[in-house]
């Protein structure tokens, strides 16, 4: 880490009055778009994202005094990324439809396919927010385990688990539906 990037940091994490303005507005410019990215992967809507972009923001300007610079500012912002989005996920109501490009396009009937993405797209909603995030970075974004683990703030095994339940869940509602997967 620079020398520059690390007094930064370290103005932001203290606080102090005539400089922590200046620290967390570099910081905001220089992560607003990968902190925007990692919410829109997951909440799949760009409104959406853009307003829970400023909440991680706020939240981070609120937490400054818990930041720890060993730990680095990117894997911060996008833990306090992850809770406003799943705080968001959490507080709309489990039948909201995901956007149908959630799924992959099919080949067939395209008449069939938008049924199948459609219904799907439905399942995905249902899913309880915790597995939703980790099947939605996993299945649909293929991140890296250790990436979501990271941001979820719990282990590899953990992130695991979500993506086995929520597929599980995801196969149970598509064949209630009458999809066979």
């Amino acid at each position: 880490m620079q020398n520059g990037a690390s007094d930064v940091l370290e103005e932001f994490r203290r606080g102090n009055p005539a400089t922590f303005g200046p620290a967390f507005e570099a910081l905001f410019r220089l992560h607003q778009s990968a902190v925007y990215g990692w919410i829109l992967r997951m909440v799949r809507n760009p409104a959406v994202a853009e307003e829970l972009t400023v909440e991680t923001f706020w939240r981070i300007h609120q937490a400054h005094a818990r930041f720890d610079p060993a730990r680095g500012f990117e894997a911060w912002a996008r833990t306090i990324a992850t809770r406003a989005a799943l705080d968001w996920m959490r507080a709309q109501r489990r039948e909201t439809e995901l956007p149908v490009d959630v799924v992959a396009p099919m080949s067939g009937d395209p008449a069939v396919a938008e049924e199948i993405r459609r219904k799907t797209a439905l399942a995905f909603g249902r899913l309880p927010p915790k597995l939703r995030a980790a099947a939605l970075l996993a299945v649909v974004e293929e991140m890296p385990h250790k990436e979501i683990a990271d941001a979820l703030g719990i282990t590899v095994a953990a992130v695991k688990v979500r993506v086995f339940r929520a597929l599980r869940l995801l196969r149970r509602d598509l064949e209630r539906q009458g999809i066979r997967p």
